[in-house]
């Protein structure tokens, strides 16, 4: 996939890559699993041995934030941020599992590595605690996810302040998978806003989610942070790249209530409790799902075949991607391909059935709308493509290669 080779420079400039297309090489071409282009991979059931039913293990986290977190904590003391952090690092894997359908049974364990220098025991415990409440909070909602322990680990030597990641595993039914085979031509796009309080949230939610914030880290916060916390960030990189930007934590963000800090933190949002009742009233109108974290709006070209994705409808873009974008000053085009812009859950349904998906969401809170629909492919090679419609410009991504 095409990008603005001089922000993409800037990018992998920090040690990231948007598109992980070294990743997708290694990988794609290992087994598909029994499903293949689902959005996770599915094996057979290897914990039970029944033929009728399928396995899925998936592992994620909350990525850079937790140093964002990190850095709210020395500078107040104030550790029961880290409960965020929690929620991050099991809604991305939850609300990866989403996409194939699983919504109960799902099994968790947490991986923390932290610098127990800097990373006090009562952080730890706020991680810890955090998970455990999340966790039961979504049980009282009907999605059925379960602690099955964790580890952690003092690596000073690997990180200077915290890792928090995650796995899930979870058996299905095979006959309840969504499989992404569904995701054609002539189907309505359906999202679902990041931003708002959702009835089952206790705070705002900015919309950030937990991708970019490499990127919405160092462009967004001031020189303050580089010189009084160098733990938080690798030495080789370019001190020019580094906390760069015009903010500290305790700013107002311009457009916005909440302040910098707040909206960086913003808990991950989790689309379980929706997309569960989804499932139960309207399973046959659910053609396919994708959640919209790495690789942002562009997330959805993995999905189907001969498909052109067009999001022409988009949801308002929330004011932590507009300071982003104008701290950094990096492109709309990239600006799509590493956020989610406002919407991080699409689902894929007839267009007769879009309105019966807007009006469940609306009903937990969560601002909805058709976003977009989906084309035969336009390309010569037939492959998928993504069209987004951003102040009167079209921008076009390709496959990824």
């Amino acid at each position: 996939m095409k990008t603005d080779k001089t922000q993409d420079g800037r990018y992998a400039a920090r040690g990231v890559s948007a598109g992980k297309e070294e990743v997708h090489a290694a990988v794609d071409k290992l087994d598909r699993g029994v499903f293949a282009g689902a959005f996770c991979k599915i094996t057979q059931d290897f914990l039970t041995g029944s033929k009728s039913k399928c396995n899925v293990i998936h592992s994620d986290g909350s990525g850079t934030k937790s140093i964002i977190a990190y850095l709210h904590y020395k500078e107040t003391g104030d550790a029961s941020v880290f409960r965020g952090i929690s929620q991050d690092s099991l809604v991305m894997n939850i609300d990866d599992l989403l996409c194939i359908g699983a919504v109960e049974r799902i099994l968790i364990s947490n991986t923390v590595n932290r610098n127990a220098v800097n990373f006090s025991g009562a952080a730890l415990a706020e991680l810890i605690l955090g998970a455990e409440e999340f966790l039961a909070d979504m049980r009282k909602l009907g999605v059925k996810a379960y602690s099955g322990g964790g580890e952690t680990a003092d690596v000073g030597d690997l990180t200077g302040s915290v890792v928090v990641d995650s796995c899930a595993v979870a058996v299905m039914d095979r006959k309840d998978v969504i499989t992404g085979r569904d995701i054609k031509p002539g189907l309505a796009i359906v999202g679902l806003a990041s931003y708002g309080k959702a009835k089952y949230e206790k705070f705002e939610n900015s919309g950030i989610g937990s991708n970019g914030l490499t990127s919405a880290r160092h462009d967004m916060l001031c020189p303050y942070y580089r010189k009084k916390y160098p733990e938080t960030f690798d030495s080789n990189t370019d001190k020019k790249l580094v906390y760069c930007g015009p903010y500290m934590l305790s700013d107002k963000l311009p457009e916005s209530g909440m302040t910098v800090g707040q909206a960086l933190l913003s808990p991950t949002r989790t689309y379980a409790p929706v997309i569960l009742a989804l499932l139960k009233r309207h399973r046959s109108s659910v053609k396919g799902l994708v959640h919209c974290s790495g690789g942002g709006q562009t997330k959805c070209v993995r999905f189907g075949k001969g498909v052109h994705f067009i999001k022409d409808n988009l949801l308002p873009v929330p004011p932590v991607f507009k300071a982003i974008q104008k701290a950094s000053k990096t492109t709309m085009r990239e600006m799509f391909e590493v956020y989610n812009m406002g919407h991080r859950m699409e689902v894929y349904c007839p267009h007769e059935d879009a309105e019966k998906i807007v009006k469940v969401a609306k009903s937990f809170g969560i601002e909805a709308a058709v976003i977009g629909r989906t084309e035969k492919s336009a390309r010569k090679d037939g492959k998928n493509h993504v069209s987004v419609a951003c102040g009167g410009e079209v921008i076009e991504y390709g496959p990824r290669d």
